[in-house]
C-alpha cells in the first residue's frame, strides 16, 4: 500500500520536463538575442535593445539554473554534455550578455560575467577537444566564438574602465581564436552546407566575431584613443579585422545561396545558431565601419542587422509554438479538448 507521503505527492509538471530535457545548444537563444540588442543599441533603438536585453537576461538566468542543477544532481549527463561543443554556448553567451551590459554602463556586473566566462573557457573547451572527430558540424566553431567572445567583452571592459593591462591577455586570446578557425575549417564536414539543421552557420559567425573583436582592438590601439595600448600594431589589427569581415560576409552570401538551394524550414533549437551569426555580422559590421573609418560598412551592417531581426521573430515564434506543443497536456482518447 502506498505511504501517505507517496499518495500526496504532486505529479510533476510537464514544464519542468520540458526544461530538464533542453539541449546545451539552448545558450545560442542568449547569444543571438544579445548581440541584436548589441546592434540595436548601436543604432540607437533604446527601447527594442532594451526589451531585447531583458529577455537575454531572463532566458540566461533560466539556463544558468538548468546549468548548475545538471552539475550538482545529475553529474554524469553533465559531464556528457559537456564533451559536446554546443556546450561552449555557455561562454559565448555569457560573454556576449556581459558586452551588451558593459555597453549599458553596468560594468561590475559585467566584469562578474567576464570572470565567470574565463573560469567556464578552459574547462569547457578541454572537454570539447577531447572529444573532437575527424569530421565535425558547423557547431565546432564555437571554440573560436567562446575564445572570441571573451576578447569582445575584454575589450569592451578594458575600454569602459580605461584598464590597458587587459588588452594584452585579450590579444592573446584573438590570436587563439583565430588559430582554432582554422583548426577546424581543415575538420569541417563541407556536405553541412547542405544538411546542417542551422548551426551550419556558426562558420559565418566564428569569422564575425572575429571581426568584432579585431575592431574593438583597433579602436582602442588609434594613436588619439582612449588607452593607447598597441599604436605600432594598429595598422595590422585594421588589416586583419577587415580581412575577418570579409570572409563573414563571403561565407554569408554562400549560406543563403544553400538555404535558398536546400530549404531547412522546420523549426530546430540549432536555427538560434544561424539567428546569431545573421546579428554577428551586422554588428562586426557596425564596429568595423567606426573602428577602421570605413563609412559604407555601416549602412551594410543596419541593412544586415534588420535582416537579423526579421529571422529572430521568425524563429522565435516557432520556438513558442514547439514549446507549448510540448509543454500541452496529452488528450485522453475519445475525451474532446474543452473549447
Amino acid at each position: 500500500m502506498p505511504s501517505d507521503a507517496a499518495s500526496s505527492r504532486s505529479p510533476r509538471p510537464r514544464w519542468a520536463g520540458w526544461a530538464d530535457g533542453l539541449p546545451p545548444a539552448s545558450g545560442a537563444v542568449v547569444m543571438a538575442t544579445a548581440i541584436l540588442s548589441v546592434g540595436l543599441h548601436l543604432l540607437g533603438v533604446e527601447w527594442a535593445s532594451l526589451a531585447l536585453l531583458v529577455i537575454a537576461v531572463l532566458v540566461w538566468a533560466f539556463l544558468a539554473t538548468v546549468f548548475v542543477t545538471h552539475l550538482l544532481t545529475e553529474r554524469d549527463r553533465w559531464l556528457r554534455e559537456t564533451d559536446t561543443a554546443p556546450a561552449l554556448t555557455a561562454v559565448a553567451a555569457t560573454a556576449v550578455l556581459g558586452t551588451r551590459l558593459s555597453l549599458l554602463g553596468h560594468q561590475p556586473v559585467s566584469v562578474a560575467l567576464l570572470c565567470l566566462s574565463v573560469l567556464l573557457w578552459p574547462v569547457l573547451m578541454s572537454h570539447v577537444i577531447r572529444h573532437w572527430q575527424s569530421k565535425v558540424p558547423g557547431a565546432a566553431y564555437l571554440v573560436c566564438v567562446a575564445t572570441q567572445a571573451i576578447v569582445v567583452l575584454a575589450a569592451t571592459v578594458a575600454t569602459a574602465d580605461r584598464q590597458a593591462w587587459l588588452m594584452w591577455p585579450a590579444l592573446v586570446l584573438f590570436a587563439i581564436g583565430v588559430a582554432l578557425y582554422a583548426v577546424v575549417l581543415l575538420r569541417f564536414d563541407f556536405r553541412q552546407l547542405a544538411t546542417g539543421r542551422g548551426d551550419q552557420w556558426i562558420i559565418a559567425g566564428a569569422m564575425a566575431i572575429t571581426a568584432l573583436a579585431g575592431s574593438k582592438l583597433v579602436a582602442a590601439a588609434v594613436p588619439d584613443g582612449v588607452l593607447r595600448w598597441a599604436t605600432p600594431a594598429h595598422d595590422a589589427l585594421r588589416v586583419i579585422t577587415l580581412v575577418a569581415l570579409g570572409v563573414a560576409f563571403a561565407w554569408y552570401a554562400l549560406l543563403v545561396v544553400c538555404e535558398l538551394r536546400w530549404p531547412r524550414l522546420h523549426y530546430d533549437v540549432r536555427r538560434w545558431a544561424t539567428v546569431f551569426p545573421l546579428g554577428m555580422t551586422a554588428v562586426a559590421a557596425l564596429s568595423t565601419a567606426t573602428a577602421t573609418d570605413v563609412p559604407a560598412l555601416w549602412t551594410c551592417g543596419k541593412v544586415l542587422l534588420w535582416a537579423a531581426l526579421a529571422v529572430w521573430v521568425v524563429v522565435a515564434v516557432a520556438a513558442v509554438r514547439t514549446t507549448h506543443d510540448a509543454t500541452e497536456p496529452p488528450i485522453s482518447a475519445g475525451v474532446s479538448r474543452p473549447r
